[in-house]
């Protein structure tokens, strides 16, 4: 999972995509945001859903999708048409993560509504129905208080049926009715073990509200990576971590709050979450052009978990 607004550059991207397909890595995820969230002005970012359509042509094995496309960016019907184009282009290989957005001021530079948090999640109920209404076969209208089709049959239908959709967040009780109603996969970032096992204990208890087998909820975590043969490759990359950040972190402190260490202390760290139920893990790689360390992992800690 790359932060795409902190200066991935295209060729950055390619490189990346072309990594994790040789390596095996089964999804590419990027986040969705115009702006860097680490505050730095000068980085820029490439828009999300061109990105992974340039990229869908380019590869032919990996996943890819947004985590996640804020509802305040993109009227539904244009998230929804491409989303679906990137599904064509790429021969039915998306994955499409949507939530509220919550940088308010990367919407106030490009001129996005930003309301309370309770209009945004209005905003998403009414993205949620449009956008996986729009996936399926005829035509259909809706009307609410922020958007409104007319017997909207969006063409070409996505390669995929249904199109996997991914949400996330904390799992609190209208994320977690929305995700029972709406989600193939429901995300929790940067969670602890425990933090993660109530997400998903709140998770089971609204998908049996909704009469849905839990299931069929598929649980995921995204959690930033920090890894290393040994301790001096491992304090080279929290060094050039601390760089890119402006903020050093001590290696005591990484290894109690990421999935950081040696390869064997990030199994470790792995099973713990595969013990209270997370199906997959969304790394966050944030040192980006760091390629070997995507090879470390994927030759001593992916096979751990065959």
């Amino acid at each position: 999972m790359i932060e795409g607004q902190e200066d991935v550059g295209w060729d950055d991207w390619v490189a990346i995509a072309r990594a994790t397909e040789r390596l095996g890595f089964e999804a590419l995820f990027r986040s969705d945001h115009y702006g860097s969230v680490e505050g730095v002005a000068t980085r820029g970012s490439l828009d999300a859903w061109a990105t992974l359509s340039g990229l869908a042509a380019l590869t032919s094995r990996v996943r890819l999708g947004t985590l996640v496309s804020p509802a305040t960016f993109r009227h539904p019907s244009v998230l929804a048409k491409n989303a679906a184009t990137a599904d064509h282009i790429s021969g039915g290989r998306i994955e499409v993560g949507l939530g509220t957005g919550w940088s308010e001021a990367e919407h106030r530079a490009y001129g996005f509504p930003f309301p309370p948090m309770r209009e945004r999640m209005d905003r998403l109920a009414e993205q949620l129905q449009i956008v996986t209404r729009s996936w399926q076969e005829g035509a259909f209208s809706f009307a609410g208080e922020h958007w409104t089709v007319e017997e909207l049959d969006a063409r070409p239908k996505p390669v995929q049926s249904p199109m996997p959709l991914v949400m996330g967040g904390a799992a609190k009780p209208r994320g977690a009715a929305l995700a029972a109603r709406y989600a193939s996969e429901y995300n929790v970032v940067h969670a602890s073990p425990s933090e993660a096992a109530a997400a998903r204990g709140r998770l089971a208890e609204a998908c049996a509200a909704a009469g849905r087998d839990p299931a069929t909820l598929r649980f995921s975590l995204m959690h930033a990576i920090l890894i290393g043969t040994g301790e001096a490759e491992l304090q080279a990359r929290a060094d050039r971590l601390a760089e890119w950040r402006g903020e050093r972190v001590a290696l005591d402190e990484l290894r109690r709050d990421w999935l950081a260490g040696t390869p064997r202390e990030v199994i470790a760290r792995l099973r713990e979450y595969e013990a209270i139920g997370v199906e997959r893990v969304m790394l966050q790689h944030l040192l980006f052009r760091d390629e070997a360390a995507l090879e470390l992992f994927a030759s001593e800690v992916v096979p751990a978990f065959a």
